[in-house]
């Protein structure tokens, strides 16, 4: 079974940064997209960025200019590098992965923005 496995998460002061990682394993497939996704308490999930298997990126409109996602396919793994960090980025942050036109989902990693 795929697993995705993500980190990085953590309490950090408004204008300050984190870097996210999320690693794939248990697959010898091809990964197609990978995004980072986000849930803040009492709201629905929503996509933060995403990055094709050819290094095309997706943004919300509310983290462009602030955020970057980037992969390394031959590590099966994506980062999100957020910069700039607001109290409203608040949230748990997933990782995504489609396999074989499955999508696939981490366990979730706690992002705190707070001074």
């Amino acid at each position: 079974q795929v697993q995705l496995v993500e980190s990085g998460g953590g309490l950090v002061q408004p204008g300050g940064s984190l870097r996210l990682t999320c690693t794939v394993s248990r697959t010898f497939l091809s990964i197609n997209d990978m995004g980072w996704y986000r849930q803040a308490p009492g709201k629905q999930r929503e996509l933060v960025a995403t990055i094709t298997s050819g290094g095309i990126t997706n943004y919300a409109d509310s983290v462009k200019g602030r955020f970057a996602i980037s992969r390394d396919n031959a590590k099966k793994t994506v980062y999100l590098q957020m910069n700039s960090l607001k109290p409203e980025d608040t949230a748990v942050y997933y990782c995504k992965a489609n396999i074989l036109f499955s999508d696939n989902w981490g366990q979730g990693t706690q992002v705190t923005v707070s001074s």
